[in-house]
């Protein structure tokens, strides 16, 4: 395999686990941030809560392989000598680097305490104020996972 395939199969498969991260992202604000409004108080922490248990242990799986997919994606195109490939997959992961700050500092510490109380089958007195604490980055995680997705398309078709 020549290195140009090499690059563009590392490229397809960050688009392919970014775009899972990206769609669970863009779920989130369009659909469950409203749906949520709606439920009482005890029903938002249960529900919540057991969405991260599950998301927090499956979601990983394509974040990583697109985090790494991109990084190679990176490398591989400075390596080939395509620099318009190597600023967009090189953009792409700024993003993903800046979506992981996010997550772990703002995101990942409500998660677990909602999916303790959850498991606890406690309410949280909080529970409200963590989820719009939740709700007030969602959209820009989406976004940086759209831009992400959006500058590695740009990598594979320059």
């Amino acid at each position: 395999m020549t290195l140009d395939l090499i690059f563009r199969a590392a490229a397809l498969v960050a688009v392919l686990g970014t775009a899972v991260v990206y769609g669970t992202d863009v779920f989130a604000a369009i659909v469950l941030r409203p749906a949520l409004a709606a439920v009482d108080d005890r029903a938002l922490v249960a529900v919540m809560g057991s969405v991260h248990r599950y998301g927090d242990r499956r979601m990983p799986v394509p974040g990583i392989i697109g985090g790494l997919a991109t990084a190679a994606t990176v490398t591989l195109a400075v390596a080939a000598g395509h620099w318009a490939q190597s600023i967009a997959a090189g953009i792409a992961l700024a993003l993903l680097l800046v979506w992981i700050v996010l997550y772990t500092r703002v995101s990942a510490p409500i998660n677990r305490q909602l999916t303790a109380a959850a498991e606890a089958k406690q309410s949280l007195p909080n529970g409200r104020v963590l989820q719009a604490k939740w709700d007030n980055i969602i959209g820009a995680r989406a976004a940086l996972q759209g831009l992400a997705l959006a500058a590695l398309c740009v990598a594979l078709t320059v």
